[in-house]
């Protein structure tokens, strides 16, 4: 079998494949005799048709199915061997008839060439990299909020914005009276978040209230008609809570109020870990390490988007040969249609465009993807995970094992993997390149991230 290619154009090339009777003979007769032992074929015992017969029979398709074989095989052999990057992949230019008598053949096949970027990526490449200032400020905000999380809830005796309030529930007539019908919902053990309440007038009701007060306030309100929160507010039915709009009487027989924590080592090995911070200079640092650490995705984010923008103005000048790409589209997407596409193509080639320079940057930068990246990956989603559900602490055992689990599902395993090859091919871009570093406040980094062509924010 003979191989050859020629290009044909800036950004097209054809693959043209010879065949002759020895590149696929020997293997047809192979696959002929395999047939005749293994199937049972209508007037002859089974292992006993001769092979004239066999290629009587089946000869053609036989035929046909090797050759396809091995010109497919031999054409990405090819294409791998003598280094010829295309985009999407090869197209027959025509299609060749198979029959009995003819023994040689060739076949063509056109390619999109891969552009040529000369990606140049190194020292001389200067790109920003914003760090979000840590403030005081923010430091007291983070330690409020992680005092009133580990806090714990004690009886109070007026109530606050972070107030639980027991009761009866008492529905009322609209002229304000309780309603003492049969059918009337009364709920004699009563309890309600009012800082949950979708409607915050009616949360403001239960403000700097006391034991033995009573409050007139609508439970539909409240929970901006949810049915379910309904349901469960008042202990009924949802087709019943459907319905139910009138005003309520909560009397209040218990406050609940959020005790914070008090700053010490029970509360720094909370937040932190066992014996992991011992005094309050530790504890501050350890309160700005973690901010900076919930803020630095935003840099990391806008630094990528940065780099992106970079290289797409700098290497999207390129030449695509449009009429192969449509068709490769058309192939691999069944339910795409020629007239869609010529519509969508102008929109589709920004994307079709970054993965050629995306392409040329891992190429450029050796980014490969290990299955160390991608339990590391998972791990960070277990904990993500796990922190929704309040565990912040867990042992490494147990989100180790939650990750594997996570990428034992096909799915997510492929999508894990994108996020790497992304994650790492701007991480390999950081290393590669000039970092000019600035450290921003946080007002700054949002005007910085929304750009120049933001609107402005009207006037007071």
């Amino acid at each position: 079998m003979n191989i050859t290619f020629e290009k044909t154009g800036e950004a097209r090339g054809i693959i043209t494949v010879n065949v002759t009777e020895a590149d696929y003979e020997e293997k047809v007769i192979a696959k002929l005799k395999e047939i005749g032992k293994k199937h049972t074929i209508p007037g002859f015992r089974k292992g006993h048709i001769a092979l004239p017969q066999l290629r009587q029979r089946f000869g053609r398709d036989v035929k046909s199915e090797v050759i396809n074989d091995e010109v497919i095989n031999g054409v990405f052999s090819y294409i791998k061997e003598n280094n010829i990057r295309i985009l999407g992949q090869p197209l027959p230019a025509g299609v060749v008839e198979i029959d009995q008598k003819t023994t040689d053949y060739t076949f063509t096949y056109d390619v999109a060439l891969w552009p040529e970027l000369n990606m140049k990526l190194d020292k001389e490449v200067k790109l920003p990299f914003y760090t979000i200032e840590v403030t005081d400020e923010m430091i007291a905000e983070q330690d409020k909020g992680l005092c009133e999380r580990f806090g714990a809830q004690v009886p109070g005796e007026e109530t606050d914005d972070k107030a639980v309030v027991k009761g009866t529930i008492m529905e009322l007539n609209a002229d304000g009276t309780v309603k003492e019908d049969a059918d009337a919902i009364q709920v004699v053990a009563g309890i309600v978040a009012p800082f949950l309440f979708k409607d915050k007038d009616e949360a403001a009701k239960f403000l700097g209230k006391h034991v033995g007060d009573k409050i007139t306030y609508n439970p539909y309100k409240a929970a901006d008609g949810n049915v379910a929160e309904l349901a469960s507010m008042l202990n009924i039915d949802k087709d019943k809570a459907a319905d139910v709009k009138a005003d309520f009487e909560f009397a209040i027989s218990e406050i609940i109020v959020l005790k914070p924590a008090e700053h010490g080592q029970d509360f720094y090995d909370d937040v932190f870990g066992k014996d992991n911070v011992h005094n309050e200079e530790e504890y501050k640092e350890g309160v700005r390490k973690m901010i900076a650490a919930q803020l630095a995705p935003n840099s990391f984010q806008l630094f990528n988007r940065d780099a992106h923008d970079y290289l797409f103005e700098k290497y999207s000048d390129m030449t695509l040969d449009t009429e192969l790409l449509k068709k490769w589209l058309l192939l691999v997407d069944k339910d795409l249609t020629a007239e869609k596409l010529d519509a969508d193509f102008e929109h589709m080639l920004p994307g079709i465009k970054w993965e050629v320079i995306s392409g040329d940057v891992t190429s450029t930068l050796g980014v490969k993807v290990e299955e160390e990246d991608l339990l590391g990956r998972a791990k960070a989603i277990a904990h993500q995970q796990l922190m929704q559900y309040g565990m912040y602490n867990m042992d490494e055992e147990t989100v180790t094992d939650m990750a594997k689990r996570i990428l034992n599902d096909r799915n997510l395993r492929q999508q894990i993997a994108s996020q790497c090859e992304e994650f790492k091919m701007f991480d390999a871009i950081r290393q590669a390149v000039t970092i000019e570093e600035k450290t921003v406040s946080l007002d700054e980094f949002r005007k910085i991230a929304q750009g120049p062509d933001a609107p402005a924010e009207a006037e007071a």
